[in-house]
């Protein structure tokens, strides 16, 4: 099983970042989990630059999600909203094939954040038929460096749940094959 774990966050010490390397680090041998922190290099969307004429970066990300059996997203929570570059990332996937089916299940490095949520599971249900709505994993880091998050998240009731989840979407994703 392919995993691409997107954060929503540009920041070099993000909370969510660190929740998916962790995630990657503590996954079973049989998953296999790709973390992508590079929402900045994605130009701005523009339906004019489709086609042939969509950007290096562009198609080197919509590779990157193709190559996944599916995908999970963490993003903080900006101005009661899904941040910027994330979004922009979502709208090139938008008019495209490679995400319509994906499975696609969300994580949360916060205790907070419920109105980015909302909205990016409305916008998440509208871009893939297999969003997995259900199936969500919530680790509160805010205010935690990496190192302490890292060291919390390697607590053994939360090496559990996050292992406990990659084991939940690895099997969502083989049945929705069979």
């Amino acid at each position: 099983m392919k995993i691409l774990a997107i954060s929503g966050s540009t920041r070099e010490a993000s909370t969510n970042t660190t929740l998916l390397q962790t995630m990657k680090n503590l996954a079973p041998l049989d998953i296999d989990v790709s973390v992508f922190h590079g929402l900045q290099a994605l130009p701005v969307f523009s339906p004019d630059a489709q086609g042939e004429r969509t950007p290096m970066a562009v198609r080197e990300f919509l590779e990157i999600v193709c190559a996944h059996d599916c995908i999970i997203i963490s993003s903080p929570e900006y101005i009661r909203a899904i941040p910027g570059g994330l979004k922009n990332a979502i709208d090139w996937l938008v008019s495209r094939v490679e995400v319509i089916g994906k499975p696609i299940a969300l994580v949360h490095a916060s205790h907070r954040g419920d109105d980015m949520l909302a909205s990016l599971r409305l916008v998440l249900s509208t871009v893939s038929s297999n969003f997995l709505e259900h199936l969500f994993l919530r680790i509160p880091l805010i205010g935690k460096s990496p190192e302490d998050a890292v060291k919390f998240l390697c607590l053994p009731e939360n090496e559990s749940q996050i292992r406990s989840f990659l084991l939940d979407l690895e099997a969502l994703v083989i049945s929705a094959r069979a």
